[in-house]
């Protein structure tokens, strides 16, 4: 297990300006969170493949890029280097970012013992909140079905809510399809079949049993956290092993993608062993989702492309302005990963929490397409539907003089007042997350969360990273003192513009 693995299991109480967690701030269980072959896109679901051989160190294997493969990842997944693999592939160039999908590929491998199964489950695609989603109307498809779930209400994020209107909270929320979210409640709990939710499972309808997470809503929000600490533990290559219920260890197989290693890893940490083999095979959970929604295979369209690029962006704050950088890489949403999130608080002689009086804004042009108090969503491919192309998620803003939704931004235009309003926050600041096509984008990645030019990387455990631009580097603090001052200047390369003049400068 890797450093990083064990940072994610520590809880850290921070209680200085700036420390955040992005979740539900009605609900406080996610504190006690505990924890190839390429397929063709065009045939059906994938047969299991036989037991790997023992391969000779190096050996040259055969991959097929898959959708949002980059080289580290795959390095870390078939334990070999990034240089090794460059040098296998000399066609593949040295910066790229997203690998394109289909890619045939030859890999050096270093055989770990314990693989796991070589069956993929569902693709990546069907697994993320994005494209394959838009089209699903998760309240009619609840209420087609006779199970539990149809006539269930639970006081959940504030307000009582819907058996679906819980789903799809939860999927909005941790963007995840709500058709994974439907399929797993079904396979744990009977929600779409069952006509009752019996009386010994009501208190855990999932079968997870902690006292912090009772309820249907709770035990979703639990299931949610531990996927997609499994996919972006994958994706992000340091997911490199596991213990199943029996205390033995699985390594995911390294051809396996990321939506699959997610639901291995979940079962993983909720059913014994025999359970668990089943519920990753052919005739587990992967009957039940095509059960209910078809044969995911069949239009599982990649939706990370290759060499993918981020959209240049500037600061989260009006230029000319000084902010403290307080938050290094974390999770976007919930506990644990993926870190894709960065924290800025204003300059200010207040701790705690206050709505501040200065203006966090738009880091690029595009529309809101989500403004209510603490949240606010930029869509910046304009096309309204936060699920498609690239978006900027903000946390914390307060609900007072908040942009309202649909209005059309360009970038530094102004948003709202930072503030501790959405999720649990010790002090008021801002919180930005991106995602593409709905999935988080990691900040410290092939594909860096960069603004004005600074670039960040990950510390030991989470919002301990830095921001690095030419030559200085600044460390992420909830102090906000003095080094962590950050100046917006208003441009994507960072570069300060002169203030214009009536009369040229001789």
């Amino acid at each position: 297990m890797t450093n990083r693995t064990l940072s994610l299991l520590i809880a850290v109480v921070v209680f200085l300006l700036g420390a955040c967690t992005p979740q539900d701030p009605h609900d406080q269980s996610l504190g006690d969170f505990s924890a190839s072959n390429q397929v063709d896109l065009t045939i059906p679901t994938p047969t299991p493949l036989p037991t790997r051989p023992v391969y000779i160190p190096g050996e040259l294997v055969e991959y097929n890029a898959q959708s949002g493969d980059t080289l580290p990842a795959l390095a870390a997944h078939f334990n070999t280097t990034v240089q090794e693999i460059l040098e296998a592939n000399p066609v593949i160039p040295t910066g790229v970012t997203t690998l394109p999908p289909g890619l045939p590929m030859q890999i050096p491998i270093y055989y770990r013992n314990f693989w796991g199964a070589a069956y993929q489950i569902i693709p990546d695609s069907h697994f993320v909140n994005g494209p394959a989603a838009v089209s699903f109307d998760t309240v009619r498809f609840v209420y087609q079905n006779d199970g539990w779930l149809k006539n269930y209400i639970e006081y959940a994020a504030g307000e009582n809510r819907s058996g679906a209107e819980i789903i799809d909270y939860v999927a909005q929320s941790f963007s995840i399809s709500p058709r994974v979210l439907l399929s797993i409640s079904e396979y744990l709990g009977g929600a779409l079949s069952s006509p009752t939710l019996p009386e010994e499972s009501a208190t855990f309808p999932l079968g997870y049993r902690n006292y912090y997470s009772r309820g249907f809503y709770r035990q979703l929000l639990w299931v949610a956290n531990q996927l997609n600490n499994g996919y972006y533990g994958w994706r992000k290559g340091e997911l490199v092993e596991f213990e199943l219920p029996d205390g033995t260890l699985e390594r995911p197989d390294p051809w396996q993608n990321a939506a699959s290693v997610s639901l291995h890893y979940l079962f993983s940490t909720l059913l014994p062993i025999e359970r668990y083999h089943r519920s990753v095979s052919p005739m587990g959970y992967a009957q039940t989702y095509e059960n209910l929604f078809g044969n995911p295979w069949e239009t599982g369209e990649p939706h990370i492309p290759g060499s993918l690029t981020q959209p240049e962006l500037i600061l989260p704050f009006e230029p000319g302005k000084v902010w403290a950088f307080t938050g290094g890489p974390h999770t976007g949403w919930g506990s644990g990963t993926p870190w894709a999130a960065l924290d800025f608080a204003p300059a200010s002689e207040r701790t705690g929490c206050y709505i501040s009086d200065q203006w966090a804004t738009a880091v690029g042009a595009g529309v809101v397409v989500r403004a209510e108090s603490g949240f606010l969503v930029l869509d910046m491919d304009m096309d309204g539907d936060d699920r498609t192309g690239w978006v900027i998620f903000y946390l914390h803003i307060a609900g007072r003089d908040l942009i309202p939704q649909g209005s059309v931004v360009e970038a530094g235009d102004i948003l709202g007042h930072p503030s501790c309003e959405g999720g649990t926050a010790t002090g008021t600041h801002i919180h930005v997350a991106r995602k593409y096509n709905g999935e988080w984008i990691i900040a410290d990645s092939v594909l860096p969360f960069v603004m004005e030019g600074w670039v960040p990387k990950d510390g030991s455990a989470p919002y301990e990273g830095t921001l690095t631009r030419f030559e200085r580097t600044v460390t992420a603090c909830v102090c906000a003192s003095l080094e962590t001052n950050i100046l917006a200047t208003g441009n994507p390369d960072g570069v300060i513009q002169p203030t214009p003049t009536e009369e040229p400068i001789p």
